[in-house]
């Protein structure tokens, strides 16, 4: 090859990698202008690093969490898109186990090490879309893929994830699952979704409180919203019952403790009840919180009744 042909090639390898994160196809390289003797003369001195077949790492072999996740793409052909696990760890709504997982549309008859490939043929073009460069399925199709293999609480916990992050919201996920009937996943997704039981949570300690409340048999709260000028973790409107969950992280300054004794006043001045809850009692002490929790439940239900008098 001609030295500044050569010199092109390679500042095209170096572009490509850049977006790539790394990783390069045989393909792809062809196409930049290498031959195939020019790519194994990178190969035998250190400059590419083959990944699987037909795939290669630029410069040095150790990849990013991403390239690694690109070359095994890259491994699997043009309609290969990151799916279940590692598209939800890629949207960050879940975390990856061992394998990469991918998804592809045609047939692929070798098996890649440490890579799971499904075959799938009924992916449809809205299922799929790229992110950061990296083809995945979109955030719907991956919270049904997730919901196959996943008990509600999971499940739960992948969708307020989704929310907090406006990939997808509860409401249109619910609305978009007819276009889904009948595959996988989808009747447990819909399950978990039942307006009169999902919860939008912002955190795992106010889903772990919200099992406690089902466990205790309770009416379920209404969850993060605004009440008397605060947004609220858990609220019992026919009960006048405000709960908050306080975590380890944001409730130790003095400051917070200070806003928290103002909230709660300010309900109290209101009529309402106010519980509040520290991180450690609803990990570790979940029968007292239950306990003290179906206590003022009952009591105020109580309170209600005598109020209202005689049928």
């Amino acid at each position: 090859m001609d030295p500044q042909n050569d010199h092109s090639a390679a500042t095209s390898v170096w572009a490509l990698a850049r977006r790539q994160y790394g990783a390069v196809s045989h393909e792809q390289l062809l196409s930049l202008g290498l031959s195939d003797w020019g790519i194994r003369h990178r190969v035998a001195h250190g400059r590419l690093h083959r990944l699987w077949k037909g795939v290669y790492a630029v410069g040095r072999p150790e990849l990013t969490v991403r390239g690694r996740w690109m070359a095994a793409l890259l491994s699997c052909g043009h309609s290969a898109v990151l799916s279940h696990r590692s598209a939800a760890a890629l949207w960050g709504i879940g975390s990856e186990k061992q394998m990469i997982e991918v998804s592809v549309r045609t047939c692929l008859k070798r098996d890649r090490s440490r890579v799971r490939v499904r075959r799938r043929a009924g992916l449809r073009d809205f299922d799929l879309t790229v992110r950061g460069g990296i083809p995945v399925t979109s955030p719907i199709r991956t919270l049904i893929d997730l919901a196959a293999s996943s008990g509600p609480d999971g499940i739960e916990r992948t969708v307020n994830e989704a929310d907090r992050l406006d990939l997808v919201n509860p409401e249109t996920l619910r609305r978009t699952l007819g276009a889904y009937r009948g595959q996988r996943g989808v009747a447990r997704l819909r399950a978990v979704l039942e307006p009169r039981s999902f919860r939008r949570t912002d955190s795992g300690l106010e889903r772990r409180f919200l099992r406690l409340v089902r466990d205790a048999g309770l009416p379920t709260p209404l969850a993060q919203r605004h009440l008397n000028g605060f947004r609220v973790d858990f609220f019992w409107p026919e009960l006048g019952l405000v709960v908050e969950t306080d975590g380890f992280r944001y409730h130790r300054t003095a400051a917070q403790q200070a806003e928290d004794r103002i909230r709660d006043q300010v309900h109290a001045a209101a009529g309402m009840t106010a519980l509040r809850f520290a991180e450690e009692q609803v990990r570790f002490e979940p029968r007292r919180v239950s306990s003290v929790l179906v206590a003022v439940v009952r009591r105020l239900e109580g309170s209600r009744r005598e109020s209202v008098g005689p049928a």
